[in-house]
């Protein structure tokens, strides 16, 4: 049977589009000596690729994938906005989906996926509270506009219709103006942070033929991501 006839059969995607990965690969004497390095390393080219190229759009896009009181999967995605040994993290609403799964079974996974540059990180481990500070600063650092759509959403729940949104945008646009300074909008005390402590990072490298590069560090001690000590690395099968 010929690629056509393959991709026309019954419950095939119409006109599927194939592409024969060309990427660099991942080769062991490549591969940093703790996983903190080699993340830090890919997630800074991508963010270099972004400013030079169209085809890597959101560098920090973290595909977060949570269970929820049924057992059932649920996966969003939101933007990486810490990064260091301890792992990566992001903000949002506490009283959202997301949230409510954490704090019920903290068990988690992530992914940052880059397709035009043929790389992938997968994250496995348990979400753990960002320190208020840490939040703090980060709210304040954010743009005027970001800060008050964290008062006027009431996030996972239902809304009308999107005239329900514009209004307590409103409502928050008046409560908070814009003073030009850094606190004029204060932290809301239902807004947070989640970041993730890992036992296990995969790096995934696109290959021609699909014969891909997986790379993996599993957790073998109690160190963080850059204690090359606390974590036995493997190849696997593509």
């Amino acid at each position: 049977m010929d690629s056509s006839s393959r991709d026309s059969a019954p419950g095939a995607v119409a006109a599927v589009r194939r592409v024969d990965y060309s990427g660099d690969g991942l080769v062991e004497s490549d591969v940093a000596a703790s996983p903190y390095l080699q993340v830090r390393s890919w997630v800074d080219a991508a963010v270099t690729a972004a400013a030079d190229r169209d085809d890597v759009p959101e560098p920090a896009a973290l595909s977060v994938a949570t269970v929820d009181a049924t057992g059932t999967p649920d996966v969003r995605t939101v933007l990486m906005r810490f990064l260091d040994p301890r792992g990566p993290g992001f903000v949002t609403n506490l009283d959202s989906a997301k949230s409510q799964h954490l704090q019920a079974n903290p068990r988690v996974a992530a992914a940052l996926t880059w397709p035009a540059l043929y790389r992938a990180i997968r994250f496995r481990g348990t979400a753990e509270l960002i320190g208020r500070d840490e939040v703090e600063a980060y709210f304040d650092s954010r743009p005027y506009g970001s800060r008050l759509s964290a008062w006027a959403s009431d996030q996972s729940r239902p809304a009308a219709d999107r005239h329900e949104l514009e209004r307590r945008w409103q409502e928050v646009l008046e409560r908070f103006p814009d003073t030009g300074g850094d606190h004029d909008v204060p932290v809301p005390d239902f807004w947070g942070g989640w970041r993730i402590v890992c036992d296990e990072v995969e790096f995934w490298a696109g290959r021609r033929n699909r014969l891909h590069d997986r790379i993996v560090f599993r957790r073998t001690g109690d160190g963080d991501l850059a204690d090359a000590g606390s974590w036995t690395r493997l190849r696997l099968q593509p």
